[in-house]
């Protein structure tokens, strides 16, 4: 029973901070180190539940999107060259802002599943990036469209979104911080973050789940895979819907404070305890 109260706390867990500025696998490796849960149970298969969740939340919330964005696609390949068209142009992007995260991830998995998931590497990522949230906000104009971006500017991009997989660093807050500094509107830069993280969390998931069903899980771990995922699933579509609203009026600053406060919180109890 405990261990289903676990599952549903991670999935609730990954679906917030997934989306919101925070660090998803920064907190992930936290409650479970601080939690001692136990990394066999809450594995290979059960990540892979909390990361298909979060697409899934991100898919349902944005599919008029990424509708127009395929068939649009999908029109350009009939011809040469990019039309003006904005959903034509912002599909071309998120898939070159995809390239960095993905060769990355490729090349050097190994060395983010172990060498950099310690606490101390998460409580210099939130500050640090916190400390970028504040910066980005005083520096950017917050004008721009996310389909001005240039692809260069969307490789950029990419490599933020690269660099969320060190713990504390956070996804959404990385490509949100860079397109802020590149000039785009805070709703702008929060929609291009969310759509480009879709072909990522696809791809990582996919070649996840075919490992996961090549070994094969138990019953109970298929329980606890599909428990993630529900509880992924709904909370990650409610914190997408409150932050493009959020964000649509107010500034990054309240995430940078929340990453400060969490910060010093563990840094004292990594020292105490």
């Amino acid at each position: 029973m405990l261990e289903l109260i676990e599952a549903i706390f991670l999935g609730i867990v990954q679906g917030l901070t997934e989306f919101l500025p925070v660090s998803s696998s920064g907190h992930l490796l936290l409650g479970q180190y601080f939690l001692e849960l136990d990394p066999e149970r809450f594995g290979l298969p059960f990540d892979v539940a909390l990361h298909l969740g979060t697409l899934v939340a991100v898919v349902i919330y944005f599919w008029r999107d990424l509708t127009r964005m395929a068939f649009a696609f999908l029109r350009s390949l009939r011809r040469r060259g990019l039309s003006e068209n904005p959903d034509e142009r912002l599909a071309y992007l998120v898939l070159v802002s995809t390239v960095p995260a993905a060769l990355i991830g490729f090349l050097l998995e190994d060395f983010f599943e172990t060498a950099v998931r310690s606490p101390w590497v998460v409580v210099f990522n939130l500050v640090l990036v916190g400390a970028l949230f504040i910066v980005g906000e005083v520096v950017g104009k917050h004008t721009r469209r996310a389909s001005k971006l240039t692809f260069w500017e969307a490789a950029g991009i990419g490599l933020a979104q690269a660099a969320a997989l060190v713990p504390g660093v956070s996804r959404s807050g990385a490509t949100i911080t860079l397109g802020l500094f590149l000039g785009l509107r805070r709703e702008e830069a929060a929609r291009f973050s969310f759509l480009m993280s879709v072909p990522i969390i696809a791809g990582a998931g996919s070649l996840q789940l075919v490992e996961v069903l090549a070994e094969g899980m138990s019953a109970y771990d298929t329980l606890l895979f599909g428990i993630g995922f529900v509880s992924s699933v709904v909370v990650g579509y409610l914190a997408i819907r409150f932050f493009i609203r959020f964000i649509a009026d107010h500034s990054l600053r309240a995430f940078a404070y929340y990453r400060f406060a969490l910060a010093a919180v563990v840094a004292v109890a990594l020292i105490l305890f």
